[in-house]
């Protein structure tokens, strides 16, 4: 197969500001970089800086990135303005696309529709986003509604990462063809331990945000360490791990508690290797990296059964949880104690290495810009 010229933008995506925002879209890129040449544009504001614009250009994995930041402001249209003008500038630094491949229908992507119009550049968009699943529309701005399904329409392709939430675009009233293409895992990285762990370890990783409930992770946890169950927990991400802190330091199980703040991804995959059982407890979800990183590692996990994590959960993966409840927790976090398998889960090894490893993850878009005419 041919190999084209793809370009990626997205209204998120890694940078000095917010370090792992967006970090699921940077392995998507990846994963096309295996089957296509390809470049990032990526344009954010920063109220903080004296310029308007400033650019950034470094080859982050083998994938020449073009980042620029402009001067935000208070003024949301001159903000708006300043982004448009970021792209245009990135634009002319970057080889010509046969395609856009861009990411999250924010009005970022307007420029992928320009592309489209004045040059004849087709586009796709993955969409990650958590307020365009049907059951959040009602709490979701009608700007940001409108937009997306005035974007949407305009895309060749729409690849949501969850049934989940293409039920949620065409709810939107968005036509445009859309096939289920989920988040990547690098498998590579993400693997399991070969020899098996002595003791039992649950992990939550996430950016700590409210619906994460981490706090209540750790709670739980806690209440079990106390009626004398025996394991460990590691629990942190890229948000305020102050609170989780406190909770440790009054309990008398610092010892079993590890409360840890932002890791880069080897870190996190070192800690999932040394983990028994990964802990996702939101209240609302899309379709999560870390439960597809944790399959990679061999882990069972005990989840919410929110957003599409059905979807890419197959059997004996671990514990769904029908209800955002503790005490169901506490009886999952029991079941997979009692299991007490220490030695990993090879079949769901190898489930995350179909499903979601850049191999296969590039080559389904690769089928979709065939289909599609390149």
């Amino acid at each position: 197969m041919e190999k084209k010229n793809i370009l990626f933008i997205s209204s998120w995506y890694p940078n000095k500001l917010e370090p792992t925002n967006g970090n699921f879209v940077q392995r998507h890129a990846e994963s096309v970089a295996l089957f296509h040449h390809v470049e990032v544009l990526h344009v954010i504001g920063n109220q903080n800086q004296s310029e308007n614009y400033v650019v950034e250009e470094n080859v982050i994995n083998g994938i020449k990135t073009l980042i620029i930041y402009y001067k935000n402001s208070n003024n949301p249209l001159q903000n708006f303005s300043r982004r448009m003008k970021s792209y245009f500038m990135g634009y002319k630094k970057l080889q010509k696309p046969d395609l856009v491949h861009a990411n999250v229908l924010h009005n970022n992507i307007l420029f992928a529709v320009f592309l489209k119009k004045k040059h004849k550049i087709p586009f796709v968009v993955t969409e990650h986003w958590t307020a365009l699943r049907k059951i959040n529309t009602e709490n979701t701005s009608w700007i940001i509604k409108k937009t997306a399904k005035l974007i949407g329409n305009q895309a060749d392709y729409l690849l949501p990462v969850s049934h989940d939430l293409l039920k949620g675009l065409q709810f939107l009233g968005i036509k445009t063809p859309m096939k289920v293409i989920p988040n990547v895992v690098n498998t590579k990285l993400f693997s399991p331990k070969s020899e098996v762990n002595q003791t039992f370890a649950f992990i939550h990783v996430s950016n700590l945000i409210k619906r994460k409930n981490a706090d209540v992770i750790l709670g739980t946890a806690l209440k079990l360490l106390e009626k004398g169950h025996d394991f460990s927990l590691k629990l942190g991400g890229d948000g305020d791990i102050s609170e989780l802190q406190k909770q440790v330091s009054s309990s008398k199980f610092k010892n079993k508690i590890e409360i840890f703040g932002i890791q880069t991804l080897p870190e996190i995959a070192d800690k999932m290797r040394n983990s028994t059982c990964f802990i996702l407890f939101s209240t609302d979800e899309n379709q999560p990296c870390v439960i597809a990183e944790a399959f990679a590692s061999g882990l069972k996990v005990i989840t919410t059964n929110v957003g599409g994590i059905a979807e890419f959960f197959p059997e004996n993966a671990g514990v769904l949880l029908e209800e955002i409840d503790q005490n169901l927790l506490e009886k999952a976090m029991v079941k997979i104690l009692t299991e007490h398998q220490l030695e990993k889960n090879s079949s769901l090894v190898d489930y995350a290495s179909k499903t979601f490893s850049m191999e296969a993850i590039g080559s389904q878009y690769s089928k979709i810009y065939q289909k599609i005419g390149l």
